[in-house]
């Protein structure tokens, strides 16, 4: 039997362990990543009788690449700069 222990710290309100055996690896990395599990004290896989510390390795997995910032359409940033300086305009 594989499961996993997510250790939650809430700082003074103290620590939650979520065990569920019917969460798998790929589950843990999607609520990682989608920010249901934040403040993390450890991530731990236990197999059989063995506990193995993955926690480096769920976070890294979990980590959302950066894109690069795409400036857009250059002339339409100067249409809509020249735009906003018209309604600044006394009328």
């Amino acid at each position: 039997m594989q499961y996993f222990v997510v250790m939650i710290d809430y700082g003074r309100r103290g620590r939650e362990a979520i065990v569920d055996p019917e969460i798998t690896r790929r589950e843990v990395i999607s609520r990682v990543t989608t920010g249901e599990y934040t403040n993390i004290s450890f991530i731990h896989e236990i197999a059989d009788s063995s506990v193995e510390d993955i926690t480096a390795e769920i976070l890294a997995e979990a980590t959302v690449p950066e894109l690069p910032m795409d400036d857009g359409d250059p002339q339409a940033s100067r249409f809509d700069h020249a735009r906003d300086l018209r309604k600044q305009e006394p009328v």
